[in-house]
C-alpha cells in the first residue's frame, strides 16, 4: 500500500475516491451496488476506455486531439459501407478495415501538425469540423440499421441471472477494451518507442537533439489514437447494433476529462494506463450515480467542464516552472557577463 502511495499517488487517490463514491452511492440508491449495474458500467465504459488509452499516447507525446470521437463516427460509417460492398465480411476484415480507416484519419492530423507546424489543438479542431461536416453532408444524418449479422449479434462473454429475473452480462467490447489496454501499456512501458514518446512529450527540443525522430513520434501518437478510435467505433456499432452518424459526437470532452483526471499532463511527458482507466471509471461512476439519483444530465456536463478547467490550471504549473527557471538563468548569465566585463 505504501509503495502504491509513493510510486503512483494519482492512481492511489483515484482508487480512494472511487471507493468513497461507490460507498456513498450504494447508500443513496439501492440500484447502484448491484452486479447488473456493475456489468452495465463496464459495458458502457469499454468504448470510452479504448478512446482514452489512445488519447493517453497523444497526451504523453505532448499533443492533444479532440477529433477522435468524430473520426470514430466516420470510421463506423465507412466500415459499414465497405462491408456492405464486400458482402458482409466478418470480425477480422471488419476490424482491419476499421483500423486502416482510423489510422489514416490519425495520420492526417499528424501530417498537418508536423508538416505545417500547426498547434495540435488547432489542427484537431479543424479536422473535427471537417470530418463531422463531411459525414453529415454525405450521410444527410441517416443512420444505418441493416448491418451484417456478425456485427449486430451480441457476443456475451459472461452472464448471470439476478434474483429479479434480469441478466447481468459482460459483452465483447469489454474483452476488446482489455486487449487495447494491455497493448497500449506494453507500447508505452516496454518498448523503446514508448520511452521516446515520454521523452518527446517532456522535452521536444531535447528529444530532437538526442536523435529522436520528431515526425515519427507525431505519426505514431496520432496514428495510435486513430487505431483506437477505429476499433472503438466498431465496438460502438456492435453495442448499439446500428450506426448513427452523430452518436459519438461530444464524447471527446468526457474522455479528455477522464484522461487528465487520471494523471496525464496536458503539457506532455506524463501519464499511465492505470490512471487513465481509473479516470474513465470515475467519470462513468459519477454519471451513472447522477442518473440513478435522477439528477439533471447538465450537472454532469458541469462536472466534466470543471475537471478540464482544473486540469488546464494545474498543467500551467509547467509554464510557471519554465519562467521561474528562466529568471535565475537570466540573472546567472548577467552575472557572468559582469564578471567577464561585458556591457551592452
Amino acid at each position: 500500500m505504501r509503495k502504491l502511495m509513493t510510486s503512483h499517488p494519482t492512481e492511489f487517490v483515484l482508487l480512494l475516491v472511487i471507493a468513497a463514491m461507490s460507498l456513498a452511492l450504494s447508500l443513496l440508491t439501492d440500484r447502484f451496488f448491484t452486479l447488473g449495474n456493475a456489468f452495465d458500467l463496464l459495458n458502457i465504459s469499454a468504448v470510452n476506455i479504448i478512446f482514452a488509452v489512445g488519447l493517453l499516447v497523444v497526451l504523453i507525446a505532448g499533443g492533444i486531439d479532440i477529433s477522435f470521437a468524430v473520426a470514430a463516427s466516420v470510421v463506423q460509417y465507412a466500415t459499414a459501407l465497405a462491408l456492405a460492398q464486400a458482402g458482409g465480411g466478418g470480425w477480422v476484415p471488419g476490424l482491419l478495415i476499421a483500423a486502416v480507416f482510423g489510422v489514416g484519419l490519425g495520420f492526417i492530423n499528424a501530417f498537418l501538425i508536423y508538416r505545417f507546424n500547426i498547434i495540435s489543438i488547432v489542427a484537431t479542431i479543424s479536422t473535427f469540423n471537417v470530418y463531422f461536416g463531411l459525414l453529415m453532408f454525405f450521410t444527410k444524418g441517416v443512420s444505418i440499421y441493416n448491418l451484417p449479422d456478425w456485427l449486430t449479434t451480441r457476443v456475451i462473454l459472461y452472464e448471470r441471472e439476478m434474483a429479479d429475473g434480469s441478466w447481468a452480462e459482460i459483452t465483447l467490447p469489454v474483452a476488446v477494451m482489455l486487449v487495447c489496454v494491455l497493448v497500449t501499456w506494453l507500447l508505452i512501458t516496454r518498448t523503446t518507442i514508448g520511452r521516446q514518446l515520454y521523452a518527446f512529450g517532456d522535452n521536444p527540443e531535447g528529444a530532437r537533439r538526442f536523435g529522436i525522430n520528431i515526425g515519427a513520434m507525431q505519426y505514431i501518437a496520432f496514428g495510435w489514437l486513430g487505431l483506437m478510435a477505429g476499433i472503438a467505433g466498431l465496438m460502438q456499432a456492435h453495442y448499439a447494433q446500428e450506426v448513427v452518424p452523430n452518436a459519438l459526437y461530444g464524447r471527446e470532452l468526457d474522455v479528455l476529462a477522464a484522461v487528465v483526471l487520471g494523471g496525464a499532463r496536458l503539457g506532455g511527458g506524463k501519464g499511465t494506463v492505470l490512471g487513465c482507466v481509473l479516470g474513465v471509471l470515475l467519470v462513468s461512476i459519477t454519471q451513472n450515480g447522477l442518473n440513478l439519483m435522477g439528477v439533471s444530465p447538465f450537472a454532469f456536463k458541469m462536472i466534466v467542464g470543471a475537471i478540464i478547467l482544473v486540469a488546464i490550471t494545474l498543467s500551467s504549473s509547467r509554464i510557471e516552472a519554465l519562467f521561474g527557471s528562466a529568471a535565475p538563468r537570466q540573472r546567472s548569465l548577467s552575472g557572468q557577463d559582469a564578471r567577464e566585463g561585458r556591457h551592452d
